[in-house]
């Protein structure tokens, strides 16, 4: 089918659009802790599923301590610190703006790997550093009744946006560390069977740690309790399952499948347009009011993120 790969990554933009919006209700109903908790097992427990019906093991063998050490500070740092801060942009800032502010991971994910694992930074990378940045600050920033630049946002909300791409960034480069520690030691003769799964296999390690952190958090601050008050909470239950489906299931999923069937870079430019796709929903949902200048910056961003892969 002509254009399958580029229809596969326009469904994922649309697919983490959903789990956005999905998120923000769900952590309005649920709270941003309990929220991550019930996210955090869903998908674990979808992760040994798959892995158990991929890998014949519900748990991934061939991973060591290395793999195993990279990919929990992986889950820590991304879900953990990562999500935590999206989820309270959402919050603070809505959905719309948190999504704006993950066109920052490129970025973030760019430098790190350079300072962690030296890899190149080159001037195409700065050159996408720069639009993105200047896409979101079009967005985020305006002018007051005294026509000094002023944020048109909460700051704190705009810090949350930071930390969640930050998260995500370095996150990324922690799961690259583990995924080749965790190939590495995959038996060469079994490897190419089973390498598209690894993946997966990876992600379920990250979200052990995604789960025990945000478990250990509620725990320690005795809210405990919460947990079960969720349970009657039909709506926000509802939010987060289309959230873990949309999202780190569905969404991953399609996302590996849709660079099979054309180039990574155009699959990865066509999945950023989150941020541009999510305006009208979030019109509809939230009452967000739509501004030329929130749109240009989010297309600039979108640019600013496809330059990352299409100068490459």
């Amino acid at each position: 089918m002509t254009y399958l790969g580029e229809l596969i990554s326009l469904g994922v933009a649309f697919s983490w659009t959903i789990a956005a919006l999905s998120s923000e209700i769900g952590s309005k109903r649920l709270g941003v802790f309990v929220m991550n908790v019930w996210r955090m097992a869903v998908a674990l427990l979808l992760s040994a599923l798959l892995m158990w019906c991929t890998l014949g093991s519900p748990y991934p063998v061939y991973a060591n301590e290395e793999a195993w050490t990279w990919l929990l500070a992986s889950g820590v740092v991304g879900y953990f610190f990562g999500d935590w801060c999206l989820f309270n942009s959402y919050l603070t800032i809505g959905s719309r703006y948190g999504q704006l502010f993950m066109t920052l991971a490129p970025m973030f994910t760019a430098f790190f790997a350079w300072i962690m694992i030296g890899q190149t930074l080159s001037w195409n990378a700065l050159l996408a550093m720069a639009v993105t940045l200047l896409g979101i600050a079009i967005s985020v920033l305006g002018r007051n009744e005294k026509h000094h630049v002023s944020l048109g946002l909460p700051f704190k909300g705009i810090l949350f946006g930071i930390g969640a791409g930050l998260g995500q960034g370095v996150g990324l480069v922690l799961s690259k560390i583990g995924l080749d520690h965790y190939i590495a030691n995959v038996p060469s003769d079994v490897l190419p069977s089973i390498e598209n799964y690894l993946p997966f296999a990876s992600n379920m390690i990250r979200c052990v740690a995604g789960l025990v952190c945000f478990s250990a958090w509620l725990i320690l601050s005795g809210h405990a309790g919460r947990m079960r008050d969720s349970l009657h909470e039909h709506r926000g239950l509802l939010a987060m399952m289309i959230a873990v489906f949309s999202g780190p299931f569905i969404g991953v999923g399609f996302s590996l499948m849709a660079v099979q069937y054309t180039a990574a870079g155009i699959a990865s430019t066509i999945m950023a347009m989150t941020p541009i796709i999510i305006l009208l929903p979030s019109r509809w949902l939230f009452h967000q009011p739509i501004t030329l200048r929130g749109v240009i910056g989010a297309v600039i961003s979108v640019i600013g993120v496809s330059l990352f892969f299409l100068l490459n």
